[in-house]
């Protein structure tokens, strides 16, 4: 296998940065005049964008964004799955303008019927009976994890470490260099020590889950079915199979999250490998970018929950001041946003041409690794693939994140965007949309093999 020389790689990346800079002076001008926005950005993740200053953006239409110097860039990024749908289909766009146009009400506390609708297709596709609506995957878990220890009468939870399930606090805990549980870096104050409220294995190491829950004390497992938000780490043949299992015996509950795990298909990956939750949360792609997310149960599980709740109604309300929901959730306008989405972008159709030009895409990285025998691998979740710095591709989370190389990844980065190819910032993942072409995924190919050419040639 093929060694990077570390100095030619700092050679080139500074001379992106210095690209970077010379092309995108609009976007280092807004970055430079926000002196009002805390760190200078919207949001202060946007502020890991390789560079030194993010991409502002003045357009996005399909799988298309015009940054605010004019360039045009092919976008696999898709605001990390928010806009999977694309940006602003059309469907997407009457609905929207109907809603807070002649039909009006952007949010009024009051049901309509679409949030039926969308009940009802999110019951078709993934199976789970009820449904309830929030504005984001980090609410649905949040929430969630409140009506598990309700029913359960048991403290804690389970992830698997370096999961991502949104700002729940609960969830930011990985296994220690020792084997023991630990906050995960970077967690800011925490109000509680996430150790004392969640138990934490490694993913695909069904001998662990079992030791952890052997306590008795954890009321449920929070997993995505293939971990993401550290890379794509998938799940060995039996994993998920034998986490249903070992919660059955257990007596603990099971949550899938499928925020970025719906690109394995229109019922996710809950459905593709027939998974059996007790509740399912999701976020980000169902509206399309309109704040949406969602959680179902199993009926015997909802029922539970009314059952406790009125068993014990000095202690638990869910309907006024429980903290579960919000004023804003169930709103007119993300639910308008919804059911153009899943009724007439992300169908079950275009899960298929999707899936074709991400096979696409990894078949044709897989060959430039292969050319140049670099120690890499490139991992697939449906419409979702991502390169990796480790071959074979890693099997955990811990094991994902020793395998990270910041230096390579915003060379990578930067390479494309100058070159109007747009990927996940903070890795290498490529997330295909319904308005994706073949064109565009040659041309990210084309820019691949420039980028990896000039490190190793």
């Amino acid at each position: 296998m093929q060694t990077l020389d570390r100095n030619r790689l700092a050679d080139r990346l500074a001379a992106e940065v210095e690209r970077y800079e010379r092309q995108h002076p609009n976007s280092r001008r807004l970055h430079e005049d926000a002196s009002h926005l805390f760190g200078r950005v919207p949001m202060t993740w946007m502020s890991k964008w390789a560079g030194g200053f993010p991409l502002g953006f003045s357009a996005a239409h399909g799988a298309t964004i015009t940054d605010l110097d004019g360039h045009e860039l092919v976008d696999f990024a898709l605001g990390d799955t928010g806009a999977m749908a694309g940006h602003s289909p059309a469907p997407l766009v009457r609905a929207v303008n109907e809603r807070l146009g002649e039909r009006g009400g952007v949010t009024t506390m009051l049901p309509t019927e679409d949030a039926q609708w969308v009940a009802a297709e999110l019951h078709r596709r993934f199976g789970l009976d009820q449904w309830s609506f929030t504005l984001s995957a980090t609410d649905a878990n949040r929430w969630l994890l409140r009506l598990v220890r309700l029913v359960t009468r048991r403290p804690k939870v389970l992830v698997f470490s370096y999961s991502y399930h949104g700002t729940v606090d609960e969830s930011f805990v990985i296994v220690g260099p020792d084997g023991t549980a630990r906050s995960r870096p970077g967690n800011v104050a925490p109000a509680v020590d996430p150790t004392e409220t969640t138990r934490v294995v490694e993913f695909n190491d069904l001998a662990a889950l079992e030791r952890a829950l052997a306590f008795g004390d954890v009321a449920a497992v929070l997993t995505e079915p293939a971990m993401t938000n550290i890379g794509i780490v998938l799940p060995e043949p039996g994993f998920l199979e034998g986490v249903r299992e070992l919660c059955d015996q257990a007596g603990t509950l099971l949550i899938i999250d499928e925020t970025h795990t719906f690109s394995a298909g229109p019922g996710g990956a809950t459905r593709r490998f027939g998974l059996r939750p007790d509740a399912l949360t999701i976020g980000k792609s169902l509206g399309g970018g309109v704040a949406c997310g969602a959680y179902g149960l199993t009926q015997d599980l909802a029922d539970r929950v009314f059952a406790a709740v009125s068993a014990d109604d000095d202690t638990a309300d869910i309907v006024d001041v429980g903290g579960v929901g919000g004023t804003l959730a169930g709103n007119p306008l993300s639910l308008a946003a919804m059911r153009a989405v899943l009724g007439e972008v992300l169908t079950d159709d275009a899960f298929n041409a999707m899936e074709d030009l991400a096979t696409s895409f990894a078949a044709g990285v897989r060959s430039t690794i292969a050319r140049h025998d670099l120690a890499w691998s490139v991992s697939q979740l449906g419409a979702r693939c991502e390169y990796r710095f480790a071959s074979p591709a890693p099997v955990s989370g811990g094991a994902s994140a020793a395998s990270a190389d910041p230096l390579l990844e915003d060379y990578l980065h930067l390479y494309g965007v100058n070159r109007g190819v747009l990927l996940t910032p903070f890795h290498n993942m490529a997330l295909m949309c319904p308005a994706t072409t073949r064109e565009d995924v040659a041309k990210h190919q084309a820019v691949f093999d420039e980028a990896v050419a000039a490190l190793v040639d």
